[in-house]
């Protein structure tokens, strides 16, 4: 009913928030008679800010069209590779007709960007995106608004999930022979899962595995987020936070946990501050600083655009990550494609290096929930494995914004480049019949520079 509530709210208020937008245009413009008003320009600000906050954000575009890759511009065409019913597996493939860098970009590493399925969509991550197109060829998990697919398509658990991201590298490795993978928060979890299975059964695993700001054990330094989980009964969200799809939807009759309640209580975390920074936004709009509109309304219009989740992946997310702490427990298992039951062991990880970022402030994934990686992957060896803290970073930091691009980037560039670069090396010397002998000796990749590293920015 709740959902019902809000769709018939949206649909009532649209009209006021067009009106809105429409009247901070009349004002706004010194040609009209209202433009010439001298309180134009605060009046136009009110209007604007009133749209901005009234008005539905669908699911924004990426938008990068061009890249910097060293001093060359290339050009950048999105294109879905992959297309499951809960998730597209997306490309950003880069073109240029300059030939030494059409050369250099051939031969650098691929990633898979696994980002969060918590309520935002992928283009959350854009200036993730953006710097590691310099650099790498890059694929994003492209997450799908639940309230979209059709009961048809049957039900999302977080197994799915897990295969998904397991069917992606593979068809990476496919391609260019392995792959680094970056998990972005909520992903951490289904990311880890996914490559210990692949190891426990043999399989190739990527080259690199990075992890950011995620929950991987919970328990440590817990945040509101965790807190929520732990004092509330599976059966108490299954109640209170679980509505079918309305019947003006393609997923009419699926059971989700809304977007926009996630939306609700991610702004109830800091509700001061979202204010503050409103605020600020009516303000600049009467001074006319557009470069600090523009930022605002960018933010908040990936910020503001919110997906629906699949109630199954939902709750056994809830259950499985915050409140039975499978993973760390090592009691988790999970259903393959093929109907086999699997247990997750992350100690069967060997070949993999091992990459933790975690962000001073984080209030959502607390410091250690992160760095817990290198504790429950015993199998990897200590020179093979790095820990960054970024010092004043909250959540948003570590993949968005000044110290993502001055302070992280910098640190995840070098750590794929070392392990890739020296992978493809040993792989020549093996192709290479005349030098086999000392192929044997060759280390498969390069040693991680540093344990564990703090950067002050």
């Amino acid at each position: 009913m709740l959902y019902q509530l809000y769709e018939t709210q949206r649909s009532l208020m649209e009209p006021f928030t067009d009106m809105a937008q429409s009247a901070a245009k009349l004002f706004r413009n010194p040609q009209t008679a209202m433009g010439q008003s001298p309180f134009a320009q605060r009046i136009s600000a009110g209007y604007d800010l009133m749209h901005r906050l009234g008005k539905d954000y669908e699911k924004p575009e990426f938008g990068l069209r061009t890249v910097l890759a060293g001093d060359v511009e290339v050009a950048i065409h999105e294109r879905v590779e992959i297309d499951k019913p809960f998730c597209e597996l997306r490309r950003f493939k880069r073109f240029t007709d300059d030939t030494q860098t059409l050369e250099k970009l051939k031969g650098q590493p691929a990633v898979l960007i696994v980002a969060p399925l918590s309520g935002h969509y992928a283009t959350l991550l854009r200036d993730t995106v953006k710097s590691m197109l310099k650099d790498h060829k890059v694929y994003i998990t492209d997450w799908k608004n639940a309230r979209l697919v059709p009961l048809s398509e049957g039900e999302f658990h977080l197994d799915d999930y897990v295969n998904y991201v397991q069917e992606f590298i593979r068809h990476l490795q496919g391609i260019y022979g392995n792959c680094h993978v970056l998990s972005v928060c909520q992903p951490t979890v289904p990311v880890l899962a996914a490559v210990s299975l692949m190891a426990s059964r043999g399989e190739v695993t990527p080259t690199t595995m990075t992890m950011m700001g995620g929950p991987l054990d919970a328990r440590k330094s817990p945040t509101s987020v965790n807190n929520l989980a732990t004092t509330k009964g599976i059966e108490w969200f299954e109640n209170n936070v679980i509505y079918r799809v309305p019947s003006n939807f393609a997923g009419a009759g699926r059971r989700v946990y809304p977007g926009f309640l996630q939306h609700t209580g991610f702004v109830a975390m800091n509700p001061r501050n979202h204010a503050k920074s409103h605020y600020d936004y009516f303000k600049d709009l009467i001074k006319g600083d557009d470069e600090s509109t523009e930022a605002h309304r960018k933010f908040y219009d990936d910020y503001n655009a919110v997906l629906d989740m699949d109630a199954y992946y939902y709750l056994e997310t809830i259950k499985v990550v915050f409140q039975e702490f499978n993973l760390v427990n090592g009691d988790w298992d999970i259903k393959g494609v093929d109907g086999k039951i699997e247990r997750v062991r992350p100690e069967d990880i060997k070949t993999t290096a091992l990459f933790s970022v975690e962000g001073e402030l984080d209030d959502i994934s607390g410091l250690g929930q992160t760095e817990a990686l290198h504790k429950i992957c015993g199998g990897v060896v200590d020179s093979e494995q790095k820990h960054l803290i970024v010092e004043g970073a909250g959540h948003y930091g570590i993949f968005a914004g000044r110290r993502w691009r001055e302070v992280v980037y910098p640190e995840l560039q070098a750590f794929i480049a070392s392990h890739h670069y020296a992978e493809s090396s040993a792989a020549k010397v093996v192709s290479n019949p005349v030098k086999a002998t000392t192929a044997a000796a060759a280390k498969p990749r390069a040693p991680a520079a540093v344990k564990k590293v703090t950067r002050k920015k």
